[in-house]
């Protein structure tokens, strides 16, 4: 004989200052784990959500991020001339040489300096990047030293306004215009000159190329050839792949997340153990009166595991509700491939949402558990004999 459900619903309600307590211990839990979780699933979708996939990115073989790589003029020259790179309508391919440094500048709020990554581009690379796009201002001039920052970097760096000017070593650059990098890794840079770059930064190579091939067929036989050639020592594949690898970032938040996760579930668990084996105390003549009836030991099992469960999901979904008012919003952190800083934004998805309601209903069984066999293995004569 089951015990009805609005019995676990009404005792929620009866004892509501227990109910408050629970909800609110195993909503802070799922808070934690799904923010630190959607940091993470943000890092991921920033890298994830950059490059064409009709680019092929080339670089130095070992090397862990564009910033580390390095490529020779000469590679640049012999490479252009490839056949499968595909060809503007005047013969030109459509091949871009980048180089990238590191800058460290000021913070905007006056907390401290961080590192920038400047990316030197040439107009083709502008072409075979159509997801970055001018928000203010206007792209750069070569020769005048002119620099586009991103829009998301300026609201975090010193001298990152229209009209601004920021040194880097001996060089004076002047900002002139704002991108959009679309929510890619591009959100990340401040664009200039590539020659220009170089001739500033006294680079005599590459950090990476960019090239549009002709077809998939082309691409592949392209790749082959890039990376088989000896004197190269170069290594290419799909821009976005490229960039989707470019996620070690993201891993410290899902361990913390899962780390932080685990150890305050455990809190949880014994604060709904603590809560539940009140529930028992104070119920200990209704559990006797339940048997008398005719109820089943199972059946007080499972009312008390459907009580837990039932907390523990309200707390899930409170968690829930306040991780998601920070879904969007951009902040930064120190990134792990070339250690400068990466702008991102919250991602509170579905699948989090899920994964944080499933947590709490398993913390909430958890918790309850050992408290509903203690009252389903009372005594009849002793539950109704209790004050």
């Amino acid at each position: 004989m089951a015990l009805p459900i609005r019995y676990s619903l009404r005792n929620a309600i009866v004892r509501w200052r227990s109910t408050i307590a629970t909800v609110l211990g195993i909503a802070l839990v799922v808070f934690v784990f799904v923010l630190l979780q959607s940091l993470a699933a943000g890092i991921e979708k920033s890298s994830g959500n950059t490059g064409d996939p009709r680019n092929i990115l080339v670089v130095r073989k070992g090397a862990t991020a564009e910033s580390a790589s390095l490529i020779s003029r000469q590679n640049f020259q012999q490479i252009q001339y490839f056949e499968g790179i595909a060809r503007t309508p005047t013969g030109e391919p459509v091949i871009s040489a980048d180089v990238l440094v590191l800058v460290t500048l000021p913070r905007r709020d006056h907390s401290g300096e961080a590192n920038v990554l400047l990316r030197g581009v040439t107009p083709r690379g502008r072409e075979l990047r159509p997801q970055v796009r001018l928000v203010a201002g206007r792209w750069f001039t070569p020769g005048k030293r002119e620099v586009v920052v991103s829009a998301k970097l300026a609201r975090r760096f010193a001298h990152f306004d229209l009209g601004d000017s920021f040194k880097s070593g001996t060089a004076t650059l002047t900002v002139v215009g704002s991108l959009d990098g679309g929510g890619s890794a591009f959100d990340s840079e401040c664009w200039l000159d590539a020659d220009e770059c170089r001739s500033i930064f006294e680079r005599d190579m590459y950090s990476s190329f960019l090239i549009r091939p002709a077809d998939e067929a082309a691409a592949t036989k392209l790749v082959e050839r890039i990376e088989n050639d000896r004197r190269f020592k170069l290594k290419a594949e799909k821009e976005v792949e490229y960039y989707r690898k470019q996620t070690m970032t993201a891993a410290p938040f899902k361990w913390l997340g899962s780390f932080l996760a685990v150890m305050m579930s455990i809190g949880a668990v014994f604060a709904a153990m603590n809560t539940m084996y009140a529930a028992v105390g104070a119920r200990t003549r209704e559990i006797g009166t339940l048997r008398v009836l005719g109820f089943r030991r199972r059946s007080v099992v499972f009312a008390f595991l459907l009580e837990g469960a039932f907390l523990a999901f309200l707390g899930g979904c409170l968690g829930c509700v306040i991780a998601y008012h920070w879904n969007g919003y951009t902040t930064a952190t120190v990134g792990l491939e070339t250690f400068s800083e990466t702008v991102f934004e919250f991602r509170v998805t579905a699948r989090l949402v899920i994964e944080g309601l499933l947590f709490a209903v398993v913390v909430g069984l958890v918790g309850t558990l050992l408290p509903a066999i203690r009252a389903a293995r009372l005594p009849v004569i002793t539950a109704l004999k209790s004050i």
